[in-house]
């Protein structure tokens, strides 16, 4: 039997939900509710498919049956919201739809009731029709009604009762931190809320409830979890909002493989739900070295291979005075072997120039392998001991193409890290149906940060150094590892997290090395040090966006695809007109002068 509504106030409006009956229900009489899919008139029977979330089902009003619903049937159009009763029959034979879960059954209707009137829809509220985002996102309730967003918004209901569930069997509690808080400006800019009461004095929205998460560890919980929207006054794009959501976790007593076998059964339940797929554990591991060695950055898509080759060593004596002054430099240079690429038009290549241009690399050298010998503006300038050893190191073929970048190593990575999936999805490389998942661990802990002379955390300030690496905090801080983890899934990390530092000493000592004084620390990351100093145990966590998990396992090009009411590349709100200007007397209430 079709699915039913058990409650009496359901009751009173339909007895099953659209899109639920079967051939099974023939003979029984129901009551449904909903929207006007689509109206049809067939030689005086008219024909409606009735919407819901759950589905559509046709509903069929034959004067003969019943005239007077028959005649209402007339004054209906697209979008109205009606409720009909009648009996459910089979469909003649010949009109049965196998594409439509309904597609055998229809409902004989002797009885309709106008619910709603509805006023002609900017745009049609169909799965198939192209709608411009802007006309999309002003009128989202609309959009909201069809099938591709209503899919998308059920799948995200399921992710997160995946992860409820999940945690719940192991132990963890959901538990809430505060939405107003104290602006720490250590990363991206933070959304700040004026307080009233306190004039002159703000709130911050959280960007993560980092702090207030490794509080609830010195507090004895140690398993903590919370889906939480965070904030993030940051330039957009399509996997970027200004609100997001995170899965995020928190765990006392572990260590890092504790943490990522524990992450990795949560992504399989979450994939065996929403996919009906097993999942393959456990995930493949990188080095951020080997990363960036092999892919050129640190979120690698392995769903295909065409690795990057570290060419110095063949170039370590070279005349060749663009790869000598790299070298010179303490530059780097790395190539590419596009299997078949010699088949590329010199324009082709060129465009090439353009996509490498965008990472800041000044050029992009190239070599076909044809069988006749190798063509290139550069080959002239390379010994035969470097042809050889090139071809062997990049194992050249008839009919490839070799593709260089000479420059700063971070340069020369990124430059052909993205040179690497742009060709791979240019040429056809990468199969748009795997899911590939890989985890990469020991990135550095600190970078240099030339225009503020000072030391920056690569993840956050709390992030702990492997253990073998406490020496050199002291002396040789470029080359402390952290515990920390990011997992990323084609070419896109979806979570990252650390094992925290619980050693208040050590907290410190990070800050100091990050020209935090004591008096900053203190202002800043006072509670923190002092919690630490009161028995922190070991604690360690992980945070996912959920938008951009959603946006990949429903293979959406956005994350506004996968979230209910999403703001535009401008973060602003073309449904609510937000953010808008406010009056005057609100500015003074919160002592705020007008600019």
């Amino acid at each position: 039997m079709g699915k039913k509504y058990s409650s009496s106030l359901a009751a009173a409006y339909r007895s099953h939900v659209c899109g639920a009956l079967r051939s099974a229900d023939i003979g029984c009489r129901v009551k449904l509710s909903g929207w006007v899919q689509n109206w049809r008139d067939h030689g005086g029977v008219v024909f409606i498919d009735l919407r819901d979330r759950y589905g559509l089902t046709q509903v069929v009003f034959n004067p003969e049956n019943a005239p007077e619903a028959h005649a209402t049937a007339h004054t209906l159009r697209g979008e109205f919201v009606l409720q009909v009763e009648g009996e459910v029959i089979n469909r003649p034979e010949g009109t049965v739809n196998p594409n439509m879960a309904t597609g055998e059954i229809e409902v004989l209707v002797d009885q309709v009731k106008l619910l709603n009137r509805a006023q002609t829809t900017p745009f049609m509220i169909d799965e198939t029709s192209e709608i411009g985002e802007n006309i999309r996102l002003q009128y989202r309730y609309l959009d909201l009604r069809r099938q591709p967003m209503q899919e998308a918004l059920i799948a995200r209901h399921k992710v997160t009762k995946v992860v409820r569930d999940y945690l719940d069997g192991k132990d963890f509690l959901e538990i809430e931190t505060p939405m107003l808080t104290k602006s720490t400006p250590e990363g991206a800019r933070d959304y700040l809320v004026p307080s009233r009461t306190n004039p002159g004095s703000f709130f911050a929205l959280p960007q993560s409830p980092q702090l207030f998460k490794q509080l609830l560890m010195v507090s004895g919980f140690d398993r903590y979890f919370q889906i939480v929207k965070c904030f993030r006054d940051e330039d957009l794009r399509a996997d970027r909002q200004p609100e997001f959501t995170q899965i995020d976790m928190e765990f006392s007593f572990v260590e890092r493989d504790d943490i990522i076998s524990l992450v990795e059964g949560m992504i399989a339940a979450i994939f065996k739900e929403l996919k009906g797929l097993d999942t393959e554990l456990p995930f493949s591991r990188l080095s951020y070295a080997e990363a960036l060695e092999k892919y050129g950055l640190d979120a690698p898509d392995i769903r295909f291979s065409m690795h990057l080759v570290d060419l110095c060593g063949v170039f370590a004596g070279t005349e060749f005075k663009v790869f000598r002054s790299v070298l010179d430099k303490k530059g780097i240079i790395k190539g590419l072997n596009l299997k078949g690429g010699a088949r590329l038009s010199r324009k082709e290549i060129d465009d090439l120039l353009e996509v490498v241009k965008v990472y800041g690399a000044k050029g992009l050298a190239w070599i076909k392998v044809n069988e006749d010998g190798w063509q290139s503006p550069i080959v002239k300038f390379f010994t035969e001991p470097e042809i050889e050893t090139l071809g062997k190191e990049m194992a050249a073929e008839a009919g490839d193409l070799l593709l260089f970048v000479a420059d700063k190593a971070e340069i020369t990575n990124e430059a052909l890290g993205r040179l690497r999936l742009h060709l791979g999805e240019k040429m056809g490389l990468i199969d748009d149906k795997q899911m590939a998942f890989c985890w990469v661990v020991d990135f550095p802990m600190f970078a240099w940060d030339e225009q503020e002379k000072r030391h920056v955390a690569i993840h956050h300030p709390f992030t702990a150094p492997l253990d073998e690496d406490l020496d050199k905090l002291n002396d040789k801080p470029l080359t402390v590892k952290a515990k920390a983890y990011d997992l990323v899934l084609n070419g896109i990390e979806i979570g990252g997290g650390s094992i925290r530092i619980h050693d208040a000493d050590i907290q410190a000592k990070v800050f100091q090395l990050l020209k935090i004084d004591d008096e900053e620390a203190r202002e800043k990351f006072g509670f923190l040090l002092d919690a630490l100093s009161f028995g922190a145990p070991p604690h360690g966590g992980i945070a996912f966006g959920l938008d951009r998990l959603m946006m990949l396992l429903l293979g959406r090009q956005s994350i506004r695809e996968v979230i209910a009411f999403p703001k535009t590349q401008k973060a602003t709100c073309l449904l609510s007109g937000a953010p808008n200007t406010v009056s005057p007397r609100q500015l003074r209430d919160l002592a705020i002068k007008k600019a």
